[in-house]
């Protein structure tokens, strides 16, 4: 079953990181979403570990903004982050190279 809430998504990340891709990974991923799903998340990727946290971080290496409800279909597989990326709907700040890294860090539930 697909996670229905921003929150059911970010909560199931922990638990969906390929611990093996992540082992060298030091990263703050900032989401800044909008609409009846938004609201500001930090997902810190560490040493093989991942913890989501809410509010905003100081220094993020990437910010994510899209809309909550793409987030969430982009997250469970549903929606492309390129086509979002291309269409304006999903803007990247900072290090878009750690962002092209969320598929292989999460291989089971992100869509290139």
């Amino acid at each position: 079953m697909k996670a229905k809430t921003i929150r059911e998504v970010l909560d199931a990340l922990p638990g969906k990181l390929d611990k093996d891709a992540a082992e060298d990974v030091d990263a703050v991923y900032q989401f800044d979403l909008q609409g009846t799903q938004g609201g500001q998340y930090q997902l810190l990727v560490q040493n093989g570990t991942c913890v989501v946290k809410d509010g905003v971080h100081d220094d993020p290496h990437v910010t994510l903004s899209m809309a909550g409800e793409d987030c969430i279909r982009i997250l469970n597989g549903q929606l492309s982050s390129m086509t979002m990326a291309m269409s304006g709907r999903l803007q990247i700040t900072g290090d878009i190279g750690l962002a092209m890294q969320l598929k292989s860090l999460f291989p089971n539930i992100v869509e290139p």
